[in-house]
C-alpha cells in the first residue's frame, strides 16, 4: 500500500514538473480541451441544480399546507351559511308575499299577528299572537293564514291573545264537506294515554255519507257562530261507520308547530 502512494506522489511530481515545462500556449491548449471534456457533465450538474432550487421554492411546507386547509375549510362553512340563510331569506319573502296577496283578495279584513309561544303541556293546542285588544282583537275571532284554518282567540290582553287550536277537543266548528251536502261538527280528540291531542274529528255525518280521502272540509258558516264559511280546514282521511252517525278523521290544513305568522279576522271589508 506504501509503494502505491509513493509511485502516485512520484507520477504527480513528475506531472506537475512537465507540465511547468510547458509553453504557455501549449498549456492554454491543454486546459482547453480538458474544460471541453468536462462541460457536459459541468452543464448536467448546473442544470440539475436549477431544476432542485426551483423545486424546492414550489414546494410548501407541512405547516404552509395545513394553515391553507384551513383557510379553505373555514371558508366554505361561511358560503354554506350564507346559502343556507339566503334559502331561508327566500322562503321567508315567497311566504310574505303569498300572506299579503291572501290579505288583499280575502273578503274579511285581517289582522296579521305572530305566534309568540306554544303552550306545550296541551301538544300546543294553545297559542299565543302578539295582538290584543289594542290592535281590535276580541274574544271568539277566527284566526287563519292563507292555507286554512288555525284556531279561535279566548283570553285577550292589551297586546297579546291566547289562540285555541282547532285540534283542541273544546274548539268546535260547524264544517261541510265538499262535493257533498254533508256537514257536521269538527272538533279535536285527545289521546287518553297522553292526554295530548290527537285526531281531528268532524262528527254527526250521515251513516252511509260516500266520503273519500282527499276531500277538503270546510267551515259550514252556521248563523251565530264564530266562524265564517269557506275556511279551508283540512281534508278527509278516513270514513268510519259508527251506530248512529257517520265520522270522518280530518287532517289539519295547517300545522300549528309549523306556523309563525297568522292573520285574526276583526272584521269585514
Amino acid at each position: 500500500m506504501k509503494k502505491l502512494n509513493l509511485s502516485l506522489l512520484v507520477a504527480v511530481i513528475a506531472a506537475a514538473v512537465y507540465l511547468s515545462t510547458l509553453a504557455p500556449g501549449t498549456m492554454q491548449a491543454l486546459q482547453g480541451k480538458f474544460v471541453s471534456v468536462l462541460a457536459p457533465f459541468l452543464r448536467t450538474g448546473s442544470a440539475v441544480q436549477e431544476q432542485f432550487g426551483s423545486m424546492g421554492k414550489e414546494l410548501k411546507t407541512l405547516d404552509e399546507l395545513d394553515a391553507e386547509n384551513r383557510k379553505l375549510s373555514e371558508q366554505n362553512r361561511v358560503l354554506l351559511a350564507t346559502n343556507n340563510l339566503l334559502r331561508e331569506i327566500e322562503a321567508e319573502n315567497n311566504r310574505l308575499r303569498f300572506s299579503i296577496e291572501y290579505r288583499e283578495r280575502s273578503v274579511f279584513k285581517l289582522l296579521p299577528a305572530r305566534i309568540i309561544s306554544r303552550d306545550a303541556s296541551t301538544w300546543w293546542n294553545t297559542v299565543r299572537i302578539n295582538r290584543g285588544f289594542e290592535n281590535g282583537v276580541e274574544t271568539d275571532q277566527p284566526v287563519l293564514t292563507e292555507i286554512g284554518l288555525v284556531g279561535k282567540t279566548t283570553t285577550v290582553t292589551k297586546n297579546e291573545a291566547i289562540v285555541v287550536l282547532i285540534t283542541d277537543e273544546t274548539c268546535r266548528v260547524a264544517a261541510k264537506v265538499e262535493g257533498t251536502r254533508e256537514q257536521g261538527i269538527v272538533s279535536g280528540k285527545r289521546l287518553q294515554e297522553s292526554g295530548t291531542a290527537g285526531e281531528l274529528h268532524l262528527n254527526f255525518l250521515t251513516k252511509n255519507a260516500s266520503l273519500e280521502p282527499g276531500q277538503k272540509v270546510y267551515t259550514a258558516g252556521v248563523s251565530g257562530g264564530v266562524f265564517p264559511s269557506g275556511i279551508l280546514v283540512g281534508s278527509v282521511r278516513e270514513f268510519r261507520t259508527r251506530p248512529l252517525d257517520g265520522q270522518a278523521v280530518v287532517e289539519p290544513a295547517v300545522d300549528p308547530a309549523q306556523t309563525e305568522d297568522v292573520f285574526v279576522v276583526v272584521g269585514a271589508k
